[in-house]
């Protein structure tokens, strides 16, 4: 087998390998877009829902019809940063505490949540309420199980 035979197919196979890759993360960021649709319509006290990816960049945005968000865009990004950090923070203690489910602050104007998504690349997903929302249980019985239904595959 001639060295150029042999380079030259080390460079298709990582090629395949690369498209692969690139399909699997379209079809991934496709998923994404869609379950962020779902999760605004579970309940009417859902403001917002994003996912960002590993550093913070927020990939899907969706908001409530009609809301006029608290946050601007600039602000959000950081917010999105920041929420990704915390979640890697709390990763430290999981051989200990187990894995992080979510976490939840309560804020004079609104409730936040951010819920492990377990993937490498989409870390978390944001939901933020209403504070008059049952948010335990909205997480619980809805979010958590279609997020488990959808990514189930990843």
């Amino acid at each position: 087998m001639s060295s150029n035979y042999a380079r030259d197919l080390v460079y298709y196979i990582h090629l395949l390998s690369h498209l692969r890759s690139t399909r699997q993360n379209l079809k991934m960021t496709i998923d994404i877009h869609n379950l962020c649709k779902q999760i605004i319509k579970l309940d009417s006290t859902i403001r917002f829902v994003g996912i960002p990816n590993k550093f913070g960049k927020q990939i899907v945005i969706e908001y409530r019809k009609g809301l006029v968000p608290l946050l601007t865009d600039s602000e959000s990004e950081l917010y999105a940063i920041e929420s990704v950090m915390r979640m890697n923070t709390r990763k430290d203690f999981e051989s200990k505490l187990g894995k992080p489910i979510y976490s939840f602050t309560l804020y004079e104007k609104i409730k936040r949540t951010t819920i492990s998504l377990d993937n490498k690349d989409y870390p978390i997903l944001m939901v933020s309420f209403d504070t008059e929302a049952d948010h335990e249980s909205i997480i619980l019985n809805k979010i958590i199980p279609l997020v488990k239904n959808e990514l189930s595959q990843y």
